[in-house]
């Protein structure tokens, strides 16, 4: 049974998908076009098995949707609003200082 999610959980599925390097690399590898998992883990230079624990988190975080296409399956962005949205955040941040950190960063282990 399909539910609609509360903005807070909207968000933190977002942050949860975006907390790892490696989905961030999937997803905008995947902003760019569709891809089938042994050519994205080839393109990133991961191993397969790594490459589909982080498919299937993002899968989960509805992120990414797996499409079957013959015997193979082919994954792309759920919807292309993430794509911009990816785009927004990435040009907000690179307006940040680099280098800072946020300043509860060392008791409650962020940034």
């Amino acid at each position: 049974m399909l539910t609609v999610a509360s903005d807070i959980e909207v968000l933190a599925r977002f942050g949860r998908a975006l907390a790892d390097p490696i989905r961030c690399r999937v997803l905008l590898a995947l902003r760019d076009a569709p891809a089938y998992p042994a050519d994205l883990a080839d393109a990133l230079g991961i191993s397969r098995t790594r490459l589909s624990n982080h498919l299937a988190c993002l899968r989960d975080c509805g992120m990414v949707v797996a499409v079957p296409d013959g015997r193979r399956t082919r994954y792309e962005i759920a919807d292309e609003r993430l794509g911009h949205a990816l785009d927004d955040l990435r040009t907000a941040v690179v307006a940040v200082q680099t280098g800072r950190t946020c300043a509860d960063a060392a008791e409650k282990g962020c940034c």
